[in-house]
């Protein structure tokens, strides 16, 4: 018999560019349900194994450490191997340990856990984004298409922490399995998302580099240095943000609105979510730097709002927190990927977007263990009023960077 026709190895079916996108946007919102799909199980492990915030918030910073390890080391991988393969790699460490939560007997498994979705979340989400501008319409030379790609992989990771607290608070509260019920849902959905990637275009325009891959950290291209500071600030300052929310926010809003409803709290989070993928899609036309620098000063806001709903034990204005937070880490995070969609050329994209990743992830973790330990020291509310304006100082100073370095520097800020 002679070699099978190129007609029949290619009758797998291959998903087009809009499924591809769509797809990349999946991967994205996995990957931020991912990240806190434990975040209204933790009260019912403080129930049942009597933890400590200080090990709830060691047990979230696990994640994002292990995170900025795999960037260091694959951070540009997908630049060689191609989209897909790296998105499949991610999407099966997910797996693993989503399915290490669902079956966590003790909280060594939960440290095992997130370790893995550290590894997952690791290589798939640059490639994820980066693939999204790729597969935009119109190809990643198309400015429209950048703002567009950067726009949705906002409001992907609005759709997925939103998820996270509301499946995650109402499964929790009235289903089967508390501790275990909401991992297995997820786990399902990466499992959905996978086999979508898998029937993906091979390659894509950024794989066409001959370069052999091999570890080598991550790396900035030259002439982006004003574009990726303000870049990684703003996405670092959000990361931050996010440090306190999933890691402490079913607590803080369970002890102001004073229930043990965990879908009335996951429901009350989830504001913040509903305003970050509002605020995405409806500022994608606006120019990056704008979108930073408003970004940073309503984070700002929400965070004061935070400390005053702490202090006087006041839900409207934990409500309004969850308001201002919510729209600015919209903008601050669509501002910051928009400037490396925007400037970073495709062979290095995915490289860039892990740095800027990089920062962010490293400032979420140290952030969440400081944040715990205040919290076990100090109490909640102390905690709040300490880290609340740390927070704040940080989202400033990214609005401050946007508007002053990236002037100097002369640069072009398209969304």
């Amino acid at each position: 018999m002679g070699p099978t026709p190129p007609s029949e190895r290619q009758a797998v079916p291959t998903l087009s560019n809009r499924a591809s996108f769509w797809t990349s946007a999946s991967v994205i919102a996995i990957a931020l349900w991912t990240s806190g799909s434990a975040s209204m199980v933790y009260p019912v492990y403080v129930a049942e194994w009597h933890i400590t915030p200080i090990t709830i918030t060691s047990i979230f910073a696990v994640y994002p450490i292990t995170l900025v390890v795999v960037l260091i080391v694959f951070g540009g991988i997908s630049d060689f191997i191609g989209r897909r393969a790296a998105l499949l790699a991610g999407l099966a460490a997910m797996a693993i340990g989503i399915l290490l939560f669902a079956l966590a007997p003790g909280v060594g498994w939960l440290y095992a856990g997130r370790v893995l979705q550290g590894i997952g979340v690791g290589l798939a989400m640059a490639p994820a984004s980066a693939a999204m501008v790729e597969f935009t319409p119109g190809g990643p030379s198309n400015p429209r298409g950048a703002s567009r790609a950067s726009s949705i992989n906002t409001a992907a990771t609005a759709v997925g922490l939103a998820l996270a607290t509301v499946v995650g608070g109402a499964l929790v509260q009235y289903a089967p399995l508390p501790a275990h019920l909401a991992y297995w849902v997820l786990l399902v959905l990466t499992a959905t998302s996978a086999a979508f990637v898998l029937v993906m275009p091979r390659t894509t325009a950024a794989t066409t580099t001959t370069e052999r891959w091999r570890p080598k950290g991550v790396a900035v291209p030259r002439g982006m240095a004003a574009v990726f500071i303000t870049a990684a600030l703003a996405m670092a300052a959000v990361f931050a943000m996010g440090a306190m929310s999933l890691s402490l926010g079913s607590s803080i809003a369970k002890n102001l609105i004073g229930t043990d409803n965990a879908l009335v709290a996951g429901s009350v989070i989830a504001i913040s979510a509903v305003l970050i993928g509002t605020s995405a899609v409806l500022g994608r036309r606006l120019p990056a730097r704008t979108a930073v620098a408003v970004g940073g000063v309503s984070i700002a806001i929400g965070m004061g709002m935070l400390v005053l709903s702490a202090t006087g034990a006041s839900l409207l204005a934990f409500v309004a927190s969850s308001v201002f937070a919510g729209t600015g880490y919209g903008l601050l995070f669509l501002g910051g990927l928009g400037l490396i969609n925007a400037h970073a050329p495709a062979h290095h994209r995915a490289q860039t977007l892990s740095a800027a990743y990089l920062v962010a992830y490293l400032t979420q973790g140290l952030v969440a263990v400081a944040i715990g330990l205040s919290a076990t020291v100090t109490g909640l509310a102390l905690a709040v009023d300490l880290w609340a304006p740390v927070i704040a100082l940080l989202c400033l100073s990214a609005s401050v960077v946007a508007l002053v370095t990236l002037r100097r520097a002369r640069v072009a800020v398209p969304a």
